[in-house]
């Protein structure tokens, strides 16, 4: 008789050792990154057709969404826009300008240096700064902090003011060309 509860205090034993760790498994809720994420989805759909510019999610990655503005240019071939929530709570612009079939690259112009004084001088007085990124081509860009909630109304006031990018192209054609 002793052995019965002893057999069957080993096989409680057993299975509590065996059994899976519950308190580690992750949430299936979304994160603030991915909400974020969705909300500037659903205005980039709503207020892409209004600025002439159509919007998808990257397939590379998922934070990002990438749009074409090619109506209205005078001197651009297009507007690449692209548009990324980061994983600590900011949302960033990067519109790169396309002039004759490629990107405006900074090493490629016939006076880079020309070229990046007056990107410069624009980053001092529009409301979008001008850079280049590691590869040198240049961008217009804009970073929201979403410190104080989703700034719809501020994404509408950048995207609408995109499309002036492409006066500030043609006043860079003399360094570029």
């Amino acid at each position: 008789m002793p052995r019965i509860p002893i057999i069957r205090f080993s096989l409680f034993v057993l299975l509590l050792t065996s059994a899976p760790v519950v308190y580690s498994q992750q949430s299936s809720a979304p994160t603030a990154r991915e909400k974020t994420r969705d909300r500037l989805a659903q205005l980039l759909q709503r207020v892409g057709p209004e600025v002439k510019a159509s919007f998808r999610q990257s397939e590379k990655q998922p934070f990002n969404f990438v749009g074409i503005m090619k109506d209205g240019l005078t001197f651009c071939d297009n507007l690449e826009i692209v548009v990324g929530v980061t994983d600590n709570a900011t949302i960033g612009f990067r519109i790169f300008p396309h002039y004759r079939n490629s990107y405006i690259n900074v090493d490629k112009a016939r006076d880079g240096q020309a070229l990046m004084r007056q990107l410069l001088r624009l980053s001092d007085k529009n409301f979008l700064y001008w850079g280049a990124d590691e590869s040198g081509d240049i961008f217009t860009g804009y970073t929201f902090t979403l410190e104080s909630g989703f700034p719809d109304e501020a994404i509408r006031v950048v995207l609408f003011s995109i499309a002036n990018t492409d006066k500030f192209v043609g006043d860079m054609r003399q360094a570029i060309n």
